[in-house]
């Protein structure tokens, strides 16, 4: 008797747990759809990541940095202020030591140092590039996703559909049993699939919002589909683009401009810095109680004129110029492979969208139809059932294949592409 009591109060318990946790499931679920979704573009969610992206403003910040260097490079040589003491006459003296630059040795700091905060904005310019790049992705992937779903939600009913005519053949004794158990399974794999691809969009979803720094539970509409068509491009002009815009070639342009500006802080570096020494003497008896002071000093070149930084220079500039070139062919190799893989992919895609796909939604159009007048097993329909989603699968994949195949020609480009 007790042994029943208590597996009633553990049976109570646990209907009560479950109770619980539908409840907080319902209010969550009402929670999230009273909060209106977003509406949000591909281009409106670059915009976010421009903005708001955390990896890229704390890149960013590297321009403050490099523009510091700036000033660091146009500020003035301190004075020196010296006083002596000694039992020696004069006793006291007072005098300060002031270098003067000539030769242009602090334009060309400043200079060298202005072509650096170029080069740091360069390479902010190439991270921007790439988190375009990994926002596109995101974006689709997360179309992917929501298009999944509704793919999925399609699929199970169409199996329910199948499972009503294979219950009512059924129950007309024209197939036993086993067909409606077999329908009944293949609904259940299906609302199992749609299971899985709702958190898959989570998924999704989540690393976009990462990528835009928008809160984990953020809800958006995207209105930018799979199917969006990509601009009409053509390979000689995209070609000239990189050529003009591609991250490399630029980063390797402003390193030569750095490297010449570089050579030309040495050259300056050659000419003599001038000290100039201005003070007064005191206490000298019996010739005098105040005296002034002055001294001209500068180092001879005659050793040590930057021979070594000069020719390691001119090495590191012909080095340059041969990277550049070879960097040169190899961007345009790269951008011919990422043409024709984005046309590869979208012949693929228009394949699947204007032949394979109709074909196989008619397919199973013709053995539902003729599994309902009984001239079709069961097996037939599952089977033209499984063809068709594993069809439209492939078609959904091809379309984040062209959409990251483009976004992978944009990067190699350098520029926007339409």
């Amino acid at each position: 008797m007790r042994v029943r009591t208590l597996k009633a109060r553990a049976t109570a318990l646990l209907l009560s747990a479950a109770g619980l946790l539908w409840a907080a499931d319902c209010a969550h679920a009402q929670t999230s759809n009273s909060t209106p979704a977003r509406r949000l573009t591909l281009q409106e969610a670059m915009e976010r990541a421009n903005r708001q992206n955390l990896d890229l403003i704390a890149v960013r910040l590297r321009h403050a940095v490099a523009q510091a260097g700036v000033r660091i490079a146009g500020q003035l040589p301190n004075p020196t202020f010296n006083f002596s003491a000694a039992r020696d006459t004069p006793h006291e003296g007072v005098f300060f030591d002031q270098p003067l630059e000539f030769g242009g040795k602090r334009h060309r700091r400043v200079q060298f140092a202005q072509e650096q905060v170029t080069l740091a904005d360069v390479e902010i310019d190439a991270f921007a590039r790439q988190i375009r790049r990994r926002v596109r992705a995101a974006y689709f992937a997360a179309a992917h996703a929501r298009s999944f779903i509704a793919q999925r939600a399609q699929a199970l009913e169409v199996a329910r559909r199948v499972g009503e005519i294979a219950q009512a053949r059924f129950e007309a004794g024209d197939v036993p049993q086993l067909e409606v158990l077999q329908a009944d399974l293949e609904v259940r794999r299906a609302d199992a699939e749609l299971a899985v691809a709702r958190q898959q969009e989570k998924v999704a979803f989540s690393r976009l919002d990462a990528l835009l720094n928008e809160p984990a539970d953020a809800l958006w509409e995207l209105t930018g589909a799979l199917e969006t068509q990509s601009p009409e491009i053509a390979l000689p002009e995209m070609i000239i683009r990189a050529e003009a815009m591609n991250p490399d070639l630029q980063r390797l342009a402003q390193e030569k401009r750095v490297e010449e500006s570089r050579r030309g802080l040495l050259s300056a570096e050659r000419n003599p810095t001038l000290t100039v020494q201005f003070g007064a003497d005191f206490n000298s008896p019996p010739d005098f109680r105040t005296g002034a002071r002055g001294q001209l000093s500068f180092n001879l070149p005659i050793f040590s004129r930057n021979q070594g930084e000069l020719s390691q220079s001119a090495a590191s500039l012909q080095m340059i110029t041969s990277e550049t070139a070879a960097e040169r062919r190899a961007v345009a190799g790269r951008v011919e492979a990422a043409y024709y893989e984005w046309a590869a992919r979208e012949i693929q895609a228009k394949l699947y969208r204007e032949t394979l796909v109709p074909v196989a939604e008619k397919l199973e159009g013709l053995a539902e139809e003729s599994y309902r007048a009984g001239r079709a097993n069961i097996l037939t329909v599952l089977d033209a059932q499984r063809n068709v989603q594993q069809v439209r699968r492939e078609y959904l994949d091809s379309l984040v294949a062209l959409q990251t195949a483009f976004a992978d020609l944009e990067e190699t480009v350098g520029a926007p592409i339409g």
